[in-house]
């Protein structure tokens, strides 16, 4: 009955185990020992190679030591290779402050990958059947997990340099059981599995009970949902990057920026996803925190009526709206003010990395122009130049406008971003006259007028 559950999961799927060398996660509980057993009984029709590998945890003393010898012994009784390591998680979690499981898991895989590593081996079979799968699925949607993480536990992932695969998916832990059973196999048990502050173990205990008086087969419903649900999303994450990479683009250090008015004609499904691809890229590991409430947030955001606006995420991610532009990034660091005088030609680099160039022009018939620039009559400026950040009060005289204006609304009416208007470089003479905001507005007296002087001062900003 198990083999041909096994087989027909595995046919379903289109692996193929026959020629593989694989590493298997052994910790003597009847879901991992009856998957060692069932590949050793497969080893010879199925030309496989085979090594055990197991973890003690250190969390339950002689205990768990004698459950890390059960497994060698069973091991050397069929002539299995066997590798073991002991690792001490509750002195790993007093360091780290790790949930308990998080640090388990994270040994125990790190030592999978060292045996695989030893032994050349590509692929490591772990024993998670069917019940777990329902409870991964009904716990993550609890929680509120969005995209491929609904799907639950996947059959095969890439692993290390090679892959896990998981050939129990199609079964019950009663079936399992009853192998165990039939093949005169007494695996150990922990106790702990029993036990319900663990948030699984009260999905295991109390909610998947229920579900299995509703329908036997409720494993079996579960597992074509998270290959429909995985399948699914193989081909709208494809869509996703297709799309995404129109209205999205990179910035310096861990940042990404996505222009809204396209973004909005994205299917809504695809924005959710592209929402989720930025965070799997910003994320090295995505918080335990994270959830779908977020995205909804950073979709709000999106398509609120305001044009500005934060979002705070966790671990330090900030999400920033300003005006069409809508911008991911770490850390972001509160700009430095700055201040830097010319008082003859010369070049000033700022802490942006732009540059301002101060030239005087003789006769204003050889002026050469291009890009950002500003001209001003030599009589009409008190020296030195000041090339500085925005201060309270600011006010400047606009070309083309009668009176002055507050540099915030000029600001506000250019749309610039609120994280940039602190570094902006503002220019002004001597007498804090504001001659030019680079790239947003010039004063009333820059140009070429008809006042005597034929001497005159170019400004030239490169960003």
């Amino acid at each position: 009955m198990l083999e041909a559950k096994v087989a027909a999961l595995l046919n379903r799927l289109s692996f193929q185990i026959e020629n593989k060398k694989m590493v298997v996660g052994v910790s003597g509980g009847p879901d991992s020992l009856a998957l060692l057993h069932f590949l050793w009984m497969q080893r010879e029709k199925k030309n496989l190679s085979i090594v055990a590998a197991h973890v003690d945890h250190m969390f339950r003393g002689q205990e768990s030591l004698e459950d890390a010898l059960f497994v060698k012994a069973y091991c050397e009784q069929r002539e299995i290779p066997f590798e073991m390591e002991r690792i001490n998680v509750p002195e790993i979690i007093k360091k780290t402050k790790k949930n308990s499981q998080v640090a388990s898991r994270q040994a125990r895989y790190e030592f999978f990958e060292e045996v695989m590593k030893k032994y050349n081996y590509d692929f490591l079979a772990l024993g998670h059947h069917g019940d777990d799968q329902v409870e991964t699925i009904l716990m993550r949607l609890t929680r509120g997990s969005a995209g491929a993480a609904r799907a639950g536990i996947p059959f095969t992932r890439p692993f290390g340099n090679g892959f896990i695969f998981r050939p129990f998916l199609s079964l019950t832990k009663a079936e399992i059981a009853e192998y165990c059973q039939k093949q005169n196999l007494v695996p150990r048990i922990d106790p702990s599995n029993k036990k319900n502050i663990y948030s699984r173990n009260r999905f295991r205990n109390e909610i998947l009970p229920f579900l299995k008086a509703e329908n036997q087969h409720v494993h079996e419903h579960f597992q074509r949902f998270s290959e429909d649900i995985r399948n699914d999303e193989i081909l709208l994450q494809e869509l996703t990057v297709q799309r995404m990479n129109k209205v999205m683009k990179m910035g310096n250090g861990n940042k990404i920026t996505i222009d809204i008015i396209p973004f909005l004609e994205v299917p809504i499904p695809l924005q959710r996803r592209g929402i989720q691809l930025i965070l799997n890229y910003l994320y090295k590991v995505i918080p335990v925190s994270l959830s779908a409430l977020h995205i909804d947030d950073i979709l709000s955001l999106i398509r609120h009526h305001h044009p500005s606006g934060t979002l705070d995420l966790p671990n330090g991610l900030k999400v920033i709206r300003s005006y069409s532009q809508l911008s991911f990034q770490f850390e972001l660091k509160a700009s430095t003010p700055y201040s830097f005088e010319l008082r003859e030609p010369g070049v000033i680099n700022l802490p942006n990395g732009a540059s301002i160039r101060m030239d005087v022009i003789d006769d204003k018939d050889t002026i050469e122009t291009k890009g950002y620039f500003a001209l001003f009559p030599a009589d009409k400026i008190k020296l030195p130049i000041e090339i500085r950040t925005r201060k309270i009060g600011d006010r400047m005289n606009p070309k083309g406008m009668t009176g002055t204006k507050k540099l915030k609304d000029i600001f506000i009416d250019s749309k610039v971003p609120i994280q940039d208007r602190d570094s902006w470089p503002v220019i002004t003479d001597k007498s804090g006259w504001i001659l030019w905001l680079p790239g947003i507005k010039k004063s009333a007296i820059e140009g070429i007028n008809n006042h005597s002087t034929s001497q005159y001062i170019l400004l030239t900003y490169n960003k």
